[in-house]
């Protein structure tokens, strides 16, 4: 696995645990309704739901990192394509459900790195 595609892959993660943290974490707070475009009674209506999301990008977060750090890089670079790909999937549905800054915001990052596991096969 290159350098490269590595700091891809973690900025992905990082960006997943980020994620994970605003949702199960601070999704109530000022400046998760700003991300999310929210009412804070929107917000404490949907914090339930908003923790499985975030528990959800945890596991992506975490698979990514795994990804990284198996000893067989040839094994590590298909994990990271397995995990990179459920990332842009989701990052589609959420643009086409939900709002396109998530294809931009999620999707894109993801779709760069899943572009440096490919070329690193």
């Amino acid at each position: 696995m290159t350098i490269l595609t590595t700091i891809f892959i973690l900025i992905v993660a990082v960006l997943h645990f980020y994620i994970m943290y605003f949702e199960m974490f601070a999704f109530t707070k000022p400046r998760a309704l700003k991300t999310f475009n929210m009412t804070k009674e929107k917000a404490e209506n949907g914090k339930e739901l908003a923790a499985n999301q975030g528990l959800y990008n945890g596991f992506m977060a975490a698979g990514l990192v795994w990804s990284v750090l198996y000893p067989d890089a040839t094994i590590g670079l298909q994990i990271a394509l397995f995990f990179l790909v459920c990332i842009v999937i989701a990052a589609i549905y959420g643009a086409v459900t939900a709002s396109k800054r998530i294809l931009f915001a999620q999707g894109m990052p993801a779709i760069i790195a899943l572009i440096f596991v490919i070329i690193s096969l």
